[in-house]
């Protein structure tokens, strides 16, 4: 059986998830190369790059990336993009990144792009190939859901529609996860029957996030709570963490 995030980012993803934008991604850059302290043409690593709209935002300012992903899906979409060749696209697992050690200026990973896996030991095995990769002193930015925000405001049902479709999502917090259940109902039957999707992410609190850090040997400078240069606080909507490899 396959795990839920090598069924989840396909075709339906990026409708599922279309209402993200190049115009937040370019601003979420800008703040990240002030607080990356990053020099120009710096080696930046995009890890779970999705669609690319952050890599392409980083390599029109310059830099010299690599977008990576596990979804052929979402890479070919990235590739489809306009200045995609001025990016380096890979296929591959973020637990075993195929790179050489200290190849990267930089490292990214964005949007709760991790806690994927059931077991902790998986979850500290991509902060150290994070570590790996980065050059000595090489920095990073790690952006994760906050705990005690997604409890507050979690909508358990909502429904939209979308293209043609209808898609409801289901939503829980079980298990110190939080478990998201997509339907996609499409309008006509000529459009195919029903489709759904799992989606589970673990709950890592700030203190048990700084504790895989601290075991990764990856150091933190600071914690955000978004991207408008708020410091992080418990109501915060994120938790950004900036840091470096020791």
């Amino acid at each position: 059986m396959s795990a839920w995030y090598e069924e989840s980012f396909g075709e339906d993803y990026l409708r599922v998830y279309n209402y993200r934008d190049e115009q937040g991604a370019a601003h979420e850059v800008h703040e990240m190369i002030s607080w990356l302290k990053l020099d120009p043409g710096a080696k930046v690593l995009d890890l779970c790059c999705g669609m690319g709209r952050h890599s392409l935002s980083l390599a029109e300012k310059g830099y010299d990336v690599t977008g990576m992903d596990l979804s052929d899906v979402l890479l070919e979409e990235a590739k489809n993009e306009e200045g995609s060749e001025n990016v380096k696209w890979v296929q591959g697992d973020m637990r075993e990144l195929p790179f050489a050690d200290g190849e990267f200026d930089a490292v990214a990973n964005l949007f709760t792009s991790f806690g994927y896996f059931k077991e902790d030991r998986e979850h500290l095995r991509v902060l150290q190939e994070i570590r790996r990769v980065l050059r000595p002193g090489g920095r990073y930015i790690i952006d994760f859901m906050n705990p005690p925000h997604v409890e507050r405001h979690l909508k358990p049902f909502t429904e939209r529609e979308e293209e043609g479709l209808k898609i409801e999502e289901r939503r829980k917090i079980e298990d110190g996860y939080v478990k998201k259940h997509i339907t996609i109902i499409p309008e006509n039957k000529e459009d195919g029957e029903p489709r759904e999707y799992d989606e589970r992410v673990k709950l890592y609190t700030l203190d048990e996030f700084k504790e895989l850090l601290a075991e990764a040997e990856l150091e933190i400078d600071e914690v955000r709570g978004d991207y408008d240069e708020k410091r992080y606080e418990t109501d915060s909507s994120r938790m950004i963490f900036v840091g470096k490899r020791f």
